[in-house]
């Protein structure tokens, strides 16, 4: 028995258990439909002809397309009247409450002409139990941590939320110049306070031009494309295998919350290029030749830059600690924690004082040999 299409309920699309007809949505534990009413399970429907490939797009016609108009198949816009959220959803889909703020008091909305939709994404595997466990062991493996950081730790409130970002591949080659500099010692006489003289032998260095070339590929480079999760946190939690992505499918989604992007793809590359450029001046450093370098210069050119926009699952949460709230990321396909934690500041004062100490000791044996 296979699901049924989504059908009309009350001015809403749903899945519908084949069963008793009660709303489906994603279990990530399973990785297939589930009815919470009775217990059915069922593999999300696959996407048909037109929405089964995973297509690259060549950034400047998709810059282009950008300006002219959306890109991608029909979406219908919902705003929530609640929060003012926006959501997009396949034509003929939509929700009953807003995937927000849990609202039901949403509407359809006009769909902006320069929306992208997404294409393609990675599934939630990571579960919410899962999820929770995961901060558990993460958080009890801190150290330097207050010790009762584990027990007092509450989470406040955990969502699985598909986060929008702009996945970028790129050729870049690298042309760089640099002064590379190379060690050598020359002996010299010095005459010390007492009127002593000592010979010593003292570093200089010889500096020549140096140049040279590289080139690089980028694959899959991610650009997060919300602007409401910490930046210093997204850095780190972006261990996406994209290989496993999936066409879009509104299955996935079912009962899950879901963002519409606010970094556009011009914004997004220009973050990319960014990192990419980052990256080629410390691998072109690298490749400086010698005992050390200066002046060092890299100019990249960019070719065959194309993108993707798609969505990854991520749990985004919350805890309070002596009532102070501290942020969390868990990587929705890997289980990966990211997030902050507070310090114990006896446990670094006292390892200040062990360093201390044992810096003491070793320079009076030096003193005394």
């Amino acid at each position: 028995m296979s699901v049924e299409e989504p059908k009309e309920v009350a001015g809403t699309h749903a899945y519908r258990c084949p069963n008793c007809s009660a709303e489906m949505t994603y279990d990530a534990a399973t990785q297939k439909l589930r009815c919470d009413h009775c217990g059915t399970t069922q593999d999300v429907p696959a996407p048909g002809p037109e929405g089964s490939h995973i297509q690259a797009y060549d950034l400047m016609a998709g810059l282009r397309q950008e300006q002219l108009g959306g890109m991608g198949r029909p979406a219908l816009a919902v705003r929530c009247k609640e929060c003012g959220a926006t959501v997009q959803f396949e034509q003929n889909v939509t929700t009953t409450q807003c995937p927000f703020c849990g609202s039901s008091y949403v509407a359809p909305q006009e769909v902006s002409a320069k929306a992208i939709r997404p294409e393609s994404l990675v599934p939630f595997r990571v579960d919410r139990a899962a999820a929770g466990k995961r901060f558990s062991d993460w958080i009890g493996g801190l150290w330097f941590r207050p010790s009762d950081l584990k027990a007092r730790a509450k989470v406040q409130n955990i969502d699985g939320v598909y986060v929008p970002f702009w996945a970028y591949n790129a050729h870049v080659h690298s042309r760089w110049t640099a002064q590379a500099g190379y060690y050598y010692y020359v002996t010299v006489t010095r005459r010390d306070s007492q009127g002593k003289t000592h010979t010593v032998r003292e570093r200089r260095i010889r500096w020549v031009p140096a140049w040279g070339q590289r080139d690089d590929d980028y694959r899959d480079l991610l650009v997060c494309a919300s602007k409401g999760l910490p930046p210093e946190l997204v850095l780190k939690v972006q261990n996406f295998d994209c290989n496993q992505l999936v066409p879009y499918n509104p299955g996935y989604l079912s009962g899950w919350r879901a963002e519409e992007y606010v970094v556009n793809l011009q914004d997004g590359w220009g973050q990319g290029a960014q990192r990419i450029a980052d990256e080629q001046y410390r691998r072109c450093d690298r490749d400086v030749p010698g005992d050390t370098h200066r002046a060092l210069s890299v100019n990249n050119t960019f070719s065959n830059v194309t993108w993707r926009h798609i969505l990854l699952p991520i749990w985004i949460a919350a805890y309070r600690y002596k009532d102070k709230v501290y942020r969390f990321l868990v990587n929705g396909q890997t289980g990966e924690v990211v997030g902050k934690a507070p310090w114990s500041w006896i446990k670094l004062t006292i390892l200040f004082l062990v360093i201390a100490v044992v810096i003491g000791v070793v320079a009076y044996f030096v003193q005394r040999g």
